[in-house]
């Protein structure tokens, strides 16, 4: 996937600025699409010349003046014919796993470390799934198609980070045995 086809999909609710695609972006879509305000404010110049978007400036009186992003029937059409075609797996590039591949190296409490702390991230970002299932999507049986497709990427997430929550809690408790074999 390209970046273009995320920024596409993020404003297909509604059109907005450029700094305002990037605070939303980073609570919608940047859960499993990451990028700077750099390269979203380059890729939207991109998707304008090829008219995937259109812009219009919005004079401001006491701020400086914006351009609000719409996608176009070419970017509907450019992200249907995306759509259509199959998703290749993506490979995994994980830091924390190349660690733990090549853990033995260093004393087992560095990788002990290392998975409390992910855990905790894991945790907390599934607290914050949690939080939005609850405040946005309560009674799953009623949503709009379009909340629906939504509510799926965030179940996604939710499944994700109770995956590695779960990994983490058995990756320690593995570890735990050698750490005390290695001090004898």
């Amino acid at each position: 996937m390209a970046l273009a086809h995320a920024i596409l999909v993020a404003l297909l609710d509604r059109p907005c600025s450029g700094y305002d695609l990037a605070k939303r972006f980073s609570n919608s879509v940047g859960f499993f699409w990451d990028a700077s305000h750099q390269q979203i404010y380059r890729e939207l110049s991109k998707l304008e010349a090829q008219n995937y978007l259109t812009s219009e400036k919005v004079l401001q009186d006491t701020r400086p003046n914006k351009k609000l992003y719409a996608v176009t029937e070419a970017g509907k059409l450019f992200l249907k014919d995306w759509m259509a075609e199959p998703t290749a797996l993506n490979p995994v590039k994980d830091d924390l796993l190349v660690k733990i591949f090549g853990g033995y190296l260093v004393p087992v409490e560095i990788i002990v470390s290392d998975l409390l702390t992910h855990r905790q991230q894991h945790q907390a970002r599934l607290d914050e799934y949690r939080t939005i299932e609850k405040q946005f999507f309560p009674e799953r049986e009623r949503l709009s198609p379009v909340a629906r497709f939504q509510y799926l990427t965030l179940r996604n997430g939710i499944r994700y980070e109770q995956s590695w929550l779960a990994w983490c809690e058995e990756a320690i408790a593995y570890l735990q045995p050698s750490k005390l074999q290695n001090s004898k």
